[in-house]
């Protein structure tokens, strides 16, 4: 993406510009904010396919996150073949059965249980697409020598919750899974050692009798999440 000859500031004038009222600018926000609260973390796809067309402008709006020094330290690898999603899920369970077994510890277990989640993962097998994150620990030039990348952590985070988003938009439905380790997910996609894997996101349409946890509708009030500094 870079070369050591090219790396110089060139301002451009600001492409784009929103010129709301206050009145438009709280419409919109009450939107966003409506259209967000349509967003669900399902477990339950349906067999209703996702056209790759879908998957791939959603990922490019994740791409257009911002980042430290422009980095961009994200890979989105994109799943649909059935033979390697059954091996995603086996190698997921197998940690995961390690997780439910006494490696996460007795408070853990205890904060999942209104979640109703188990060492089993049928998701990753039914859902169309799987969707893994990982973060590019560093870079390359275009004669092959390293560079850092920074803020690498915060820069990922961002462009994951930019994709939950695009996908939500586009009418599907995500879950975000974190086995642990997820080494695994390197040897499985061909991804290189700068690369450290973050999550899995399952990405479909809901089963039609796909159901939520009750508690996953309680969300925290404003003065609980906010504070404003006039």
């Amino acid at each position: 993406m870079f070369s050591k000859d090219a790396l110089s500031y060139d301002p451009l004038p600001l492409p784009d510009r929103a010129a709301y009222s206050d009145a438009q600018m709280q419409e919109k926000a009450a939107e966003f904010l409506a259209h967000m609260q349509r967003r669900h973390t399902v477990r339950d796809y349906s067999d209703r396919p996702v056209p790759r067309a879908v998957i791939e402008t959603c990922i490019r709006a994740a791409g257009t996150a911002p980042s430290g020094a422009n980095h961009q330290p994200w890979f989105f690898a994109a799943i649909s073949n059935p033979e390697l999603k059954a091996r995603v899920r086996a190698e997921a369970e197998a940690e995961e059965r390690k997780f439910y077994a006494g490696g996460a510890g007795d408070e853990w277990i205890k904060a999942l249980e209104p979640i109703g989640t188990d060492a089993d993962k049928p998701h990753l097998t039914a859902a169309p697409w799987l969707i893994v994150v990982f973060a590019q620990r560093w870079g390359e030039f275009s004669d092959g020598s390293r560079y850092k990348n920074y803020y690498v952590p915060e820069s990922v985070s961002i462009a994951t919750g930019v994709l939950l988003t695009a996908l939500h938009t586009a009418g599907l439905c995500a879950l975000t899974h974190t086995p642990n380790p997820m080494k695994f997910l390197n040897g499985a996609l061909g991804r290189p050692a700068s690369e450290k894997p973050t999550m899995i996101i399952a990405v479909g349409h809901p089963a039609a009798d796909a159901t939520v946890p009750a508690v996953a509708k309680v969300k925290k009030p404003l003065q609980e999440i906010a504070a404003f500094a006039e």
